[in-house]
């Protein structure tokens, strides 16, 4: 009888699932998020809008979904609800009616401003250096684009 000289990996234990890890992080960093949000009457989707807004106003549709990776089922409802908060206007496209086009308002505009304090706040309860979380992201990045390359293959 050989011993073993490495432990074994019980590969369906909950805590050696990365897709465990990825979760729960995401759901302790979505609640972190969320008192920061409620100051700009933001739900956490809704601030994924208007960062991909802020970054780049003037945007079809299709392009923030492309961007959130959101589907226009998942996405519509939130530019209507953001739209009705006075933050962006809906209009078609004036080269392709079939397309939307979204536009912030001044007051999208002005929230940007407010926005920019939850950076700092998120590092620092983080409690990881901006180097650390940024490496930490481009690894996340290169992991989710394989996937997404692997599922489309």
């Amino acid at each position: 009888m050989t011993k073993k000289t490495t432990k074994e990996i019980n590969l369906l234990a909950l805590e050696n699932q990365i897709c465990f890890a990825l979760y729960s992080t995401s759901l302790a960093l979505t609640k972190t998020y969320k008192p920061l949000l409620e100051q700009l009457n933001l739900t956490y989707p809704q601030y994924l809008v208007m960062l991909v807004l802020w970054e780049q106003d003037d945007v079809l549709v299709k392009d923030i979904g492309n961007a959130l990776f959101l589907d226009s089922g998942t996405l519509t409802p939130l530019l209507k609800r953001l739209e009705a908060s006075g933050l962006l206007i809906r209009r078609r496209d004036e080269a392709d009616e079939r397309q939307v086009r979204i536009v912030l308002t001044q007051e999208g505009k002005q929230l940007r401003k407010a926005a920019s304090t939850i950076p700092p706040k998120i590092l620092c309860a983080s409690g990881q250096t901006q180097e650390r979380l940024v490496a930490l992201r481009q690894q996340l990045s290169e992991l989710r684009d394989q996937l997404h390359t692997e599922f489309n293959e």
